[in-house]
């Protein structure tokens, strides 16, 4: 695509485009199809190594394993959505996928060799060691495949030509996303508007024309993508311009703007048909909630193992200090604001659980003295961890409040009860930042509150592993 610009479009505002070669087409289905085959022939290779490496012989049962693996492969990166060619996807979720479906693959291929008596034919050491070579060789597929594309988009090739009908903030913001990420392979062009050049958003450049001269150039081929940024209020408008362009074979996509919502996981899904989108919602849908699951079990199951012989000394240090139980359970609100009992060490000489709970403080008279010790370092809460694993909490979510609490603040800050759209954590965002302990003030909430849903808007693996080392690196410190 070049841009043509003369004296006469200068003075009327207007760039006008001319249709050019050399833009390469993807054979879609056929890369798909390739990159179909060369997971199935990793699968079969990487046990072809691993046999070789351990002297085994690559024989007929062997065989029959790698293809039935590399089948239920298929079936798997199917169900999980694998093969997408969506371009704003970024690789670290298509890796997760990726994992979950080979891992879902290895435990269906294990179930079913056990179901037919057939497991002691292989080497343990041999299925262990091809499961994670293989998972680590398709990571290295798939991330090479998206590094080409990423390569080949920045130089140019593989590009879809992008317009934005409507020159006012929204668009300038899709103009943002288009052009700070060139391994999209999407290449903005610029703007049609119907009003004059000086009514149009600051920024908004160049003006390629009007509404007729949209549907001339998307019916001459020259624009792939048509971004509608026009305001909701314009419904009629947008109808016409769309079947407008639906005598052309550009693809259009309409931007409303949800920007005046304080979004939470927006997503769009149908209801019967019925396009719906979704202003509130949790994070944790299919894969995602998968890997969040595995995530919490298999850490809280390490971590217990570890500090079982801590947990030990410190439930015996608080029952001789003094009278009570061991383990504090006190309401809180979980998911979806259902009530949850989260586990404690007590380090109080009360067990309040009632409709008033007032915070604990420094030099609170009713904390023991080994409680001192225990809320200073946050060593009270490693009973939750068990709270992980009957599946009430997180290791990694907003820290639950007593349900007094909940209900004074709810009242107080909007949107406080949003937090409540994935499970209470261990720890937090807002922890790491230096909101653990005492909130004694209005203002300390609503910074724990800002962190919490910035958590649930923008969670990935990733950031649990970050926010957990963290934690551990900064240590529980800040409690009372």
């Amino acid at each position: 695509m070049t841009v043509v610009v003369s004296k006469k479009s200068i003075k009327n505002g207007v760039t006008r485009l001319q249709r050019t070669t050399g833009v390469i087409r993807p054979h879609t289905h056929k890369l798909l199809a390739f990159i179909r085959m060369a997971d199935d022939l990793s699968v079969i290779f990487t046990l072809y190594l691993v046999l070789k490496i351990l002297a085994i012989p690559f024989d007929l049962p062997y065989l029959f394993l790698g293809i039935g693996a590399s089948v239920l492969l298929g079936f798997y990166c199917e169900v999980f959505e694998v093969y997408q060619t969506w371009r704003g996807s970024p690789f670290h979720r298509e890796a997760c996928r990726l994992l979950v479906a080979w891992l879902s693959a290895v435990v269906t291929m294990v179930a079913l060799l056990f179901l037919a008596k057939e497991a002691e034919t292989y080497s343990r050491l041999a299925l262990v060691s091809w499961v994670g070579i293989s998972a680590l060789f398709l990571m290295i597929l798939h991330g090479g495949w998206q590094w080409l594309a990423r390569l080949l988009r920045e130089k140019g090739r593989n590009t879809r030509n992008c317009v934005v009908l409507g020159g006012n903030h929204l668009g300038k913001r899709i103009e943002d996303a288009i052009t700070t990420q060139p391994w999209l392979g999407l290449n903005f062009v610029g703007y049609y508007d119907d009003r004059p050049l000086e009514r149009m958003v600051q920024g908004c450049r160049p003006r390629l024309g009007n509404l007729n001269c949209l549907f001339e150039d998307t019916k001459s081929g020259k624009v792939d993508y048509v971004y509608i940024s026009l305001p909701m209020s314009a419904e009629k408008r947008i109808r016409q311009i769309v079947e407008e362009l639906a005598d052309s074979t550009v693809s259009v996509f309409y931007v409303p703007n949800f920007f005046v919502f304080n979004l939470i996981q927006a997503r769009w899904f149908t209801m019967q048909g019925i396009p719906v989108v979704s202003v509130y919602d949790t994070p944790f849908h299919g894969t995602d909630a998968v890997l969040k699951r595995f995530e919490d079990v298999v850490l809280a199951s390490l971590i217990l193992v570890l500090v079982s012989v801590p947990m030990l000394l410190i439930a015996l240090g608080v029952r001789l200090s003094s009278t009570g139980p061991v383990i504090f359970k006190q309401r809180r609100y979980g998911f979806n604001g259902e009530e949850i009992e989260v586990w404690k060490f007590r380090s109080m000489k009360v067990c309040e659980d009632g409709d008033k709970v007032e915070q604990a403080k420094k030099n609170d008279s009713r904390v023991t003295r080994i409680g001192t010790f225990l809320r200073r370092t946050s060593l009270d809460e490693l009973p939750q961890f068990f709270n992980v694993l009957q599946g009430t909490m997180s290791i990694v979510g907003p820290r639950p409040h007593a349900v007094a609490h909940n209900e004074y603040y709810r009242k107080l800050i909007p949107g406080y009860m949003l937090r409540h759209k994935v499970k209470p954590g261990i720890t937090g965002l807002a922890q790491v930042n230096g909101l653990r302990g005492e909130t004694d003030t209005l203002d300390k909430m609503e910074r724990r509150i800002r962190h919490d849903i910035e958590y649930i808007r923008h969670w990935s693996l990733w950031m649990d592993l970050k926010i957990i080392f963290l934690t551990v690196l900064k240590g529980f410190r800040g409690g009372y």
